[in-house]
């Protein structure tokens, strides 16, 4: 069978790409199949017999739950799907049978309907029969895991070969091949000893190995058979290592990809080797690593250049410099973005005429654009965002009438935007163009100006456009994301423009401004998924929006009314929700309970009554809940115990009552616990303290709550906020405090759970603030709490406030209070303290309230030079010394 394949020229382009579901969306593969071509007319050749009879058997192992190849039983097999015939001698030469599912739609990847288009089974072995088959196509089919037969190497109608084996062997036998991609097949056993097998392929043209598992590459292989190679992609692997310095021996070379491979270092500069270079791909490998080499400029039919997501540092000035050699270079794409790039942008960037897409974002380039940037005529693609760069926006920008994305944002722009900026950019979809707050921008065209394009997206952020609603944006009819944040926008927005708004728009979001009027009752946009109208002066009724809406912020305006009934039923896939500090009014409806994907619920600062809903069943996802400051009441429901993510649980002024439920325990990722200012009664439950790894805030002041503090708390080694103030818990205060890890170690973040709280607050200042200043704090305050102050409390060395005023403790104030380096607050008044203010206290030089009045305290104060008003000691008959004007007798 070797002789049959020395006598066929069986150029076969191996395309068996096995993906995984997070891989489908890459956008090199055409997913479209080319569906069969048909004999000429004027040659009446049809299939041959032997190989129709092979695709008929070929047939009988594969699954087709879509019949895809239902066509498959006519007479001449060359007008079946997927085949592709000699026009010369009738045989079959291509096999193009790749999922034709349109993953790149613009739409959500449907898995059910890719499931459905799938072709699976086992690949039989009748293939073997189609000796001038040179292009086989099964490519985003589900043939994962399975046998596919040998007949690659010996052509036998017996064994099978597994693609999962540890080692290709079954190459060997492949010697006119030319196109090999095995993209998406699992190798990962096969280790370094995939080289030297594709090393005997001397005619390999193209070879793609992408996310194979690949983890050995050989620093050094001195003999290279496959020196043909013009195509080499490897990315997506784990090599781990320096880019070895054979592959620049590989001199055929127009694409080399090394995509995602963690290759470390500096480029070497063996690459200049490559002087038929096209396309050089190395982006987001981490770990490569100094200044973008200045001998990159020597490859002079380069075209495509990506060196994004590494760690490249330094100015770009030398590299760009040297591209002046060559007038007429064919660079077409730059992209050095993530990286740790500086420095101004050189005015030899203009000397890149061919230029279409220049991509330098998250880097940390500073100045002005160049001006040179004017002569840049191809230029499609101009991201400088997520930069320090500052200065005016050039008005050369505007001859870029090629431009189709200008990204700018997130920099220190100044100055005025005109329309001498944009008047020529007839071919621009999107604009971004953001500054930092504290920075000037102003967007200055006339009110009725007419634009020469048509957006599809535009971002606008600490950029004036107001104070009027511009006109020009009114004019946009193809927009499927509208931002325009903190524009000084103060004007009233036509409902007329939101009715307008395109059945594309994705993203409506106009927040930060002082908007006024009222809003549509029902939006139009089929697919308006994120809405954010928050900060502004909206008022009336709370709309409804379109069933695909996952994220609705409305917070910060005044908008009126009760929350819509059908909430839940007309937004089924909405994830989170925010309409505090609003003007509501109402009950929460029950048809929140049925949004399965709901994450957030804030509705904090409303006039909201009646009880929370008892129907939390099927909320699997949420994980913050805050309707602070209502007039809610009733108990919490026992339902709330079945939100296995709940994280954040926000309560506080509310009329709240009953206890605390045993349901609760069960949400075992809570976080953060408020439920301040209500009428909760009976016992803090011991089961609180099984939050051990997860627990930073407990805040239940002003309650009704009682018994004992249970010792139960002391596992909480997270904790940083502990409130049981205003309460009737009694007994002694738990010796065992002293295991709160997080009061201890003043390194261990809070990060993690500062951030949650602020997303769930929103960057609300006053609310956010306020739990932020109360972190590292224990308040006890207000209880009828006995005992001695516990020594072991001192050892809390990160405690930042302390109180336990307004109890009935009794002994003296540990002199180890020194220990509390951090201690800011300290209030012990109203108590029953006796013995004297202990002088270690003057060593805690980081406190800066201090509160022991009315106690039973003696003897001198120590000195306390920052503490000199006379109240913070009174209530204390036998103290005496400054700032008291009681003196103290010689003895």
């Amino acid at each position: 069978m070797n002789m049959m394949m020395s006598s066929v020229h069986f150029n076969l382009i191996i395309i068996l790409q096995f993906l995984p579901f997070s891989f489908l969306a890459l956008s090199h593969l055409d997913t479209t199949a080319k569906l069969c071509s048909t004999v000429d007319d004027r040659l009446p050749i049809t299939c041959k017999g032997t190989e129709r009879e092979a695709l008929l058997d070929f047939k009988k192992g594969l699954t087709d739950p879509s019949s895809r190849l239902s066509s498959w039983g006519g007479t001449d097999c060359c007008k079946w799907y997927g085949i592709e015939c000699s026009d010369q001698t009738g045989h079959v030469t291509k096999i193009d049978l790749r999922n034709p599912y349109k993953f790149f739609n613009g739409g959500e990847f449907d898995s059910e309907a890719y499931k459905r288009s799938c072709l699976g089974g086992k690949i039989e072995v009748s293939l073997a029969r189609l000796q001038n088959l040179s292009d086989l196509d099964l490519s985003l089919n589900d043939f994962e895991g399975i046998q596919i037969p040998n007949f690659f190497d010996s052509f036998s109608t017996t064994g099978t070969w597994d693609l999962q084996s540890e080692n290709l062997q079954w190459l060997s036998g492949l010697f006119s091949l030319k196109s090999l991609n095995l993209g998406f097949v699992k190798l990962d056993k096969v280790g370094a000893n995939w080289l030297p097998q594709v090393n005997l392929l001397s005619s390999l043209v193209e070879l793609k190995l992408r996310f194979c598992g690949l983890q050995g590459l050989p620093q050094s292989f001195p003999i290279l058979n496959f020196t043909s190679l013009s195509v080499l992609d490897l990315s997506d692997n784990s090599f781990g290592s320096p880019m070895p310095l054979w592959l620049f021996n590989l001199t055929s070379l127009t694409k080399l990809h090394l995509v995602w491979n963690f290759f470390n270092g500096p480029i070497p500069s063996e690459v200049t080797n490559l002087n038929s270079l096209e396309v050089l791909d190395l982006a987001a490998n981490l770990y490569l690593e100094g200044q973008i080499p200045r001998f990159l400029g020597n490859l002079s039919k380069l075209q495509i250049l990506d060196l994004s997501g590494n760690n490249f540092s330094g100015k770009i000035h030398d590299f760009l410099d040297r591209f002046k050699a060559f007038p007429k270079s064919s660079l077409v794409s730059i992209d050095l973005s993530s990286n740790s790039l500086e420095g101004f942008l050189p005015e030899s960037l203009g000397n890149l005429r061919s230029l279409q897409h220049l991509i330098l974002s998250g880097n940390s380039f500073w100045g002005s654009i160049p001006a040179s940037v004017r002569t840049l005529s191809e230029m499609r693609v101009l991201d400088l965002s997520y930069n320090e760069m500052n200065g005016t926006i050039p008005k050369g920008i505007g001859k870029l009438s090629n431009l189709v994305n200008l990204d700018l944002k997130s920099n220190s722009w100044v100055g005025v935007v005109t329309e001498s900026h944009l008047m020529n950019l007839t071919n621009l979809e999107n604009l971004w163009l953001t500054t930092e707050p504290t920075k000037s921008l102003v967007f200055d065209v006339p009110y009725q100006w007419v634009p020469p394009f048509s957006l599809i997206a535009i971002r606008l952020q600490n950029c004036r456009v107001g104070p009027k609603f511009p006109r020009w944006l009114q004019a946009q009819s193809e927009l499927s994301t509208v931002s325009l944040v903190s524009a000084g926008i103060s004007d009233t927005i036509p409902e007329s423009w939101f009715t307008r708004l395109s059945s594309q728009l994705v993203l409506l979001d106009l927040s930060k401004n002082q908007i006024k009027g009222k809003l549509p009752q029902e939006f139009v946009c089929p697919k308006l998924n994120a809405i954010d109208l928050s900060s502004n002066h909206f008022d009336g009724p709370v709309p409804l929006f379109s069933t695909n809406a996952s994220q609705i912020f409305l917070h910060d305006n005044l908008f009126s009314g009760s929350i819509p009934e059908n909430f839940g039923q007309q937004m089924p896939r909405l994830e989170k929700l925010y309409l505090s500090w609003n003007h509501l009014s109402g009950g929460i409806p029950s048809s929140l309970c049925d949004i399965a994907s709901l994450q957030v619920l804030a509705l904090r600062n409303n006039h909201l009554t009646g009880e929370l809903p008892n129907c939390w069943f099927h909320s699997l996802t949420l994980w913050a809940v805050d309707v602070t400051n209502n007039s809610l009441s009733g108990p919490i429901p026992t339902s709330m115990g079945f939100l296995p993510s709940l994280t954040i649980l926000m309560l506080g002024n509310n009329k709240f009552s009953g206890e605390i439920p045993s349901s609760l325990q069960n949400c075992s990722g809570l976080t953060s616990i408020d439920l301040c200012k209500n009428r909760f009664t009976g016992n803090l439950p011991s089961w609180i303290g099984r939050r051990e790894a997860s627990l930073f805030m407990l805040k239940i002041h002003s309650n009704k709550f009682g018994g004992h503090v249970p010792e139960e708390l002391c596992n909480l080694l997270n904790l940083r906020i502990l409130d049981l103030s205003d309460n009737e818990f009694s007994g002694v205060i738990p010796n065992c405090l002293q295991n709160l890890t997080a009061f201890v170690n003043v390194n261990i973040s809070s990060q993690a759970f500062v951030g949650q709280i602020w997303s769930v607050l929103k960057g609300r200042e006053p609310d956010y603030s306020s739990i932020i200043a109360n972190a590292n704090s224990i308040n006890l305050s207000g209880n009828n709490l006995t005992g001695k102050l516990p020594s072991e409390m001192t050892s809390l060395s990160a405690l930042q406030s302390l109180n336990l005023s307004r109890n009935y403790i009794s002994g003296s104030i540990p002199k180890e209070i020194a220990n509390l380096e951090y201690l800011q607050t300290l209030d012990l008044s109203h108590n029953h303290l006796s013995g004297q203010i202990p002088q270690s206290l003057s060593s805690v030089t980081s406190l800066t309230k201090l509160n022991l009045s009315y106690n039973d305290l003696q003897g001198r104060i120590p000195p306390l030079p920052k503490f000199q008003d006379a109240s913070i000691f009174e209530g204390n008959p036998s103290l005496c010394g400054d700032p008291l004007p009681t003196k103290c007798k010689e003895n």
